[in-house]
């Protein structure tokens, strides 16, 4: 059984540094990671790309021949993925064993993961493929600076869920960038009617009955929770990494890939 975070969230959520990250922290623990870039757009990698979805179709292409804009060109592209399940990712995915473990670094495209079936569909696959996946979702701790920012990631994070019916973690990045923590309890833990004054107080009169009713979901249902996420700190990193080995049962049916340690420190014999 293979192992597969799916990494999605806005644009500029911190998914692709929250990947080299991880890797590196796993580089440093002994434990054997390989990200994989899917979006055509991205150019600069912190990390080693074990499988490129450039390979198989380039964005630069696909505006050119065909004359798209960025947006609807990065959408080609994805669906040219999804097309392509049962050829070159099937033939990528060959290349790894049954107990290896894969970060799927995402394009940042919201409709990808709330509207559009592609993601779900690769999801889908990597699970015929006998893969336990979770879904690690980014999302700005600068968001937690205004209550309406902050009900809309979680929407945004609700339809995501919703979308992909998978395993979910909700992750605030960037906690290392947030001036003012002093408030980030209301939002790790959120309390239904300190949020729904907050909101009023930000919207007019007539949007106080969505606004009860935004909250209630967030809240009282207890549908979305977020756990910080600073890179800075290995401790930090350890645990988002624990919770998500918990979503996927990692560790439960196959055991941990230590790396052999005379071919990282040498023979001392």
């Amino acid at each position: 059984m293979g192992y597969a975070q799916l990494v999605i969230g806005p644009a500029g959520s911190g998914k692709s540094t929250y990947c080299s990250s991880l890797y590196e922290h796993c580089e440093t623990v002994g434990r054997t990671m390989n990200v994989v870039n899917l979006d055509p757009a991205a150019e600069i990698f912190n990390y080693p790309v074990a499988m490129d979805i450039r390979e198989l179709v380039s964005l630069e292409d696909v505006m050119e021949e065909l004359g798209l804009g960025p947006n609807g060109a990065l959408m080609y592209c994805m669906e040219y993925l999804e097309d392509s399940l049962h050829d070159w990712v099937d033939e990528e995915l060959d290349n790894y064993r049954d107990d290896d473990y894969l970060i799927f670094d995402c394009p940042g495209q919201i409709e990808l993961f709330t509207h559009v079936p592609v993601l779900k569909n690769f999801v889908a696959h990597l699970q015929q493929k006998n893969f336990n996946v979770c879904v690690v979702y980014l999302l700005d701790s600068q968001f937690i600076t205004d209550v309406t920012k902050f009900i809309s990631g979680c929407m945004s994070s609700l339809s995501a869920m919703i979308q992909l019916e998978l395993p979910h973690i909700n992750i605030l990045s960037k906690m290392d960038l947030l001036q003012d923590k002093s408030n980030i309890d209301t939002y790790l833990d959120p309390e239904p009617r300190t949020l729904l004054a907050e909101l009023n107080q930000k919207m007019g009169p007539r949007y106080a009955k969505l606004n009860k009713a935004l909250i209630e979901m967030v809240g009282e249902y207890g549908m979305v929770n977020f756990i910080p996420l600073d890179i800075r700190k290995e401790r930090s990193i350890q645990y988002v990494l624990s919770q998500i080995d918990v979503c996927i049962q990692f560790g439960e049916d196959a055991d941990v890939k230590i790396k052999d340690e005379d071919e990282d420190f040498g023979d001392d014999q």
